[in-house]
Formats: structure tokens, C-alpha cells, sequence
């Protein structure tokens, strides 16, 4: 049984005078996905996640959210949205106690019901420590962790972050990724951020768009595949012998180009790029052990999502960096 579509875009448009900042955006996301929504600064990513939470009014097109039209009907759209702004703005006055208890309130949940839900927010964000104390006060990572919970705290079916780990440390980022797919099989999560890796490690399917349309919607195993680098094995070895490894790896008919980059501590990074031909890893593997060329590293690569963000949104294919 195919999931229920929980937010449809049609043909979204924003204008602000004579730019365009979104321009005909047009899909859909079911219950269960969690969507990247990726694109360059300027790409319209902060203006589409406004206007299907209400901040914004299209242009053109709407998106309707559980049913719900955002032109039509936009406080019914902000009832069943928890939305997470870039930047996380706040009240710097109020504690994450109070914050979090002026929401409740402001949504209309009665008092016995706002404490269960905010007790549970702040244990699954680790606020307990700042609970009391003026959000002023707070670091940016507990910022963003109080607006988190907010945007949490009545466990909406669509939840819209803009850049939800900024300012959080790697354990603070890992311990949000595991909440974040927790959360997901009953809702529609859409995050947009920078850090790629975040969404290879939490999204089901990546959005890419530039001035304001989609480029590319595929899941993002299928995104790396389309990568220079899927498929290609990079290896590390000493400076001294980088130079006969390139050699040698690119006069191998498995191989393509090779490419060399500077490591650290008098090591080489070398990236033999696959022709489409025959087994590349094992090939290079062979070829440096039968030159008695040791290696402190070598892997073949799945492909990597900032290459096609590049291809995507410049046309650069080219990552840089010398070849032999």
C-alpha cells in the first residue's frame, strides 16, 4: 500500500519585485520520507520551507500540507507544521521552561497534556541542564537544541528544519540524526542544510534545486551514483612512491585517470577513477602489491554527494587537484 502524501508543492513561486526566489516548484512527499532539500546559497531553499509553513505568501502555485491548502487555509496548515527557521530565533528573555510552555499555550494545549509533552522534548533534546536559564545565556548548540524541542514538542506530522544540527557539536549532530529518524515513520521530515553527510546519514530522497527549480529528486545512494567518484578507489601511500603509483595505476586498463592530492604527514592521496571496465579495486590492489608498493589505506568509493551538488548547480565536474 503506497504511503499518504503529506506535502504536495504546486507549482510554488515566490517573486520579490523582479526576482524570482522560487520559481514553479512542483512535488510531493509521503509519510515515512525524510526529504534533504538541498541547493546553493540563494537557491530559494529558506523561501520554499516559509511559504509551506505560512511565514510567506506564494506568488504563484501553494503547497498543501495533510490536506490543506496554505493560501486557503493557513492556520490549519501551521496546526499540523513544526517548523524549525534558520538561525533559530527566540525569545532570549524566556527560559526553554517557559519558551516551550508559551507554546503550548499559544496551540491551545491544556495544561495537564503541555507539561507531558514538554518534559518528554526537553529529555530528548538533553535540556535539563539549561532548562532555567535565559535563552540568551545559552550557547548557539543549546539555541538550536531549545528550538528544536518547540518545533517537536506536539509531534507534528510535518516537520520542516532549516539547518537543524548548525552550531551543534559531532556527538550533539549524531544524537539529533538518530532522534530525527526515530521520528520519522509517521511524519514528513524535510531538512535542509549544508552538511551532506547528514543527508546520507538521515534522508530517504534528496531535492536538489538552483535559481529556484528542481535539478535533481532521487534517493541519495542514486545521487552518488551519478558521481565521478562511484566507483573509483582512492589509496594512500608515502610521498616518495606516489609519483611510480600513478604511474603504474594509470597504465592499468580498468583505470581511467588518476588523480593526486597532497595528505598530510608526508603521505599522498591518489584517486584511480573506473572506466566501466572490470574489477577497479581489485586491479589496483594487485598491481601495487606486485610493485611491493605498500599502502596505509585504499577503498573504492561509493560516490560523493558534494561532486553532484557541484555538477548540479555550477556544471563544475571537475573537483580539482593534479593528473596523471
Amino acid at each position: 500500500m503506497t504511503a499518504e502524501i503529506l506535502l504536495e508543492l504546486r507549482d510554488l513561486a515566490k517573486r520579490f519585485g523582479p526576482i524570482a526566489a522560487v520559481d514553479g516548484l512542483s512535488f510531493s512527499v509521503r509519510r515515512g520520507e525524510v526529504l534533504g532539500f538541498l541547493g546553493p546559497n540563494g537557491a530559494g531553499k529558506s523561501t520554499t520551507m516559509k511559504m509551506i509553513t505560512g511565514f510567506l505568501t506564494p506568488s504563484e502555485g501553494t503547497a498543501i500540507v495533510a490536506g490543506f491548502d496554505v493560501t486557503k487555509a493557513p492556520l490549519e496548515v501551521r496546526r499540523r507544521v513544526g517548523y524549525l527557521p534558520e538561525g533559530a530565533p527566540l525569545y532570549g528573555e524566556m527560559t526553554p521552561k517557559s519558551l516551550l510552555e508559551f507554546v503550548a499555550r499559544v496551540r491551545g494545549v491544556p495544561a495537564a497534556r503541555a507539561r507531558e509533552l514538554i518534559d518528554a522534548a526537553a529529555e530528548r533534546l538533553q535540556l535539563a541542564s539549561v532548562f532555567h536559564r535565559p535563552i540568551e545565556t545559552l550557547s548557539k548548540g543549546f539555541k538550536r537544541r531549545v528550538g528544536l524541542a518547540q518545533a517537536i514538542l506536539l509531534d507534528p506530522e510535518v516537520l520542516i528544519l532549516d539547518e537543524p544540527t548548525d552550531g551543534l557539536d559531532p556527538n550533539q549532530k549524531h544524537e539529533v540524526r538518530n532522534l530525527l529518524s526515530d521520528m520519522a515513520g509517521d511524519k514528513v521530515i524535510v531538512i535542509s542544510t549544508h552538511i551532506l553527510e547528514e543527508v546520507e546519514a538521515v534522508c530517504s530522497r534528496a531535492i536538489v534545486i538552483g535559481n529556484g527549480r528542481v535539478l535533481a529528486d532521487a534517493p541519495p545512494q542514486q545521487l552518488q551514483a551519478r558521481s565521478r567518484y562511484h566507483g573509483a578507489v582512492t589509496f594512500v601511500i608515502a610521498a616518495p612512491a606516489a609519483e611510480s603509483a600513478a604511474s603504474l595505476i594509470g597504465h592499468l586498463t580498468e583505470v581511467a585517470q588518476v588523480e593526486t592530492r597532497e595528505a598530510a604527514d608526508g603521505r599522498v592521496r591518489l584517486t584511480a577513477f573506473a572506466n566501466g571496465s572490470g574489477d577497479t579495486l581489485g586491479a589496483v590492489r594487485t598491481a601495487l602489491q606486485d610493485a611491493s608498493l605498500g599502502v596505509e589505506e585504499i577503498f573504492q568509493e561509493r560516490g560523493r554527494l558534494d561532486d553532484v551538488f557541484r555538477q548540479l548547480t555550477t556544471g563544475n565536474t571537475e573537483p580539482g587537484g593534479a593528473s596523471t
